[in-house]
């Protein structure tokens, strides 16, 4: 499948964080009233730009409390 948009390894960093808060903004609108291709261009482009910013910022922090300790710890 292919994905509208700019190739999200041209993107500049900027702009990759633009596109993925906007994606994560309007997936579940997308979810519950998309067509089923809608949802499969939403899902493929989120895939693709998350998969970009993993392999940017393999190291990103990662909140302690989501983890499974840290979730244990707030119970």
């Amino acid at each position: 499948m292919t994905t509208m948009g700019i190739d999200a390894a041209q993107l500049s960093d900027e702009d990759l964080l633009r596109e993925l808060r906007q994606l994560h903004t309007t997936r579940s609108d997308t979810f519950f009233h998309g067509s089923d291709d809608a949802l499969a261009v939403h899902t493929s482009r989120t895939n693709e730009l998350e998969a970009e910013y993993l392999r940017r910022y393999p190291d990103r922090e990662v909140d302690p409390y989501r983890l499974r300790e840290g979730a244990r710890q707030r119970s």
